[in-house]
């Protein structure tokens, strides 16, 4: 089993719900998250006083799902998430050890 992790830009999540549904991904949990990468924040003009913006808003989408999904949900994201413009974002995949479903005590490839 492995956990996808995807830092993406806000306005694409809607996007790369419906990708990862459309290769069989039911479930995944979203997270309102700030960072920010080589762009480094950028520069806003406000009320006439100019002032950084350190970290942008960001959508961290996360999703745990047999090995034999991985590149089909990897693929699915960057499709979905790519504007080819700085700030797109990342994915990072990392092995899962252990799953359980607290309702039904269901364990690993079960409780996906």
């Amino acid at each position: 089993m492995k956990k996808i992790e995807a830092i993406i830009k806000p306005f694409k999540l809607d996007e790369v719900r419906e990708g990862l549904s459309e290769v069989g991904i039911t479930g995944l949990t979203v997270t309102e998250v700030k960072g920010f990468g080589r762009q480094k924040g950028h520069t806003e003009l406000y009320r006439g006083a100019e002032y950084v913006v350190d970290f942008l808003p960001k959508i961290k989408v996360e999703v745990v799902l047999g090995d034999d999904m991985v590149e089909q949900a990897v693929e699915a994201i960057v499709k979905a998430a790519h504007t080819g413009k700085i700030g797109d974002g990342k994915i990072f995949v990392m092995p899962v050890e252990q799953v359980v479903r607290i309702r039904t005590g269901e364990v690993n490839e079960a409780a996906i």
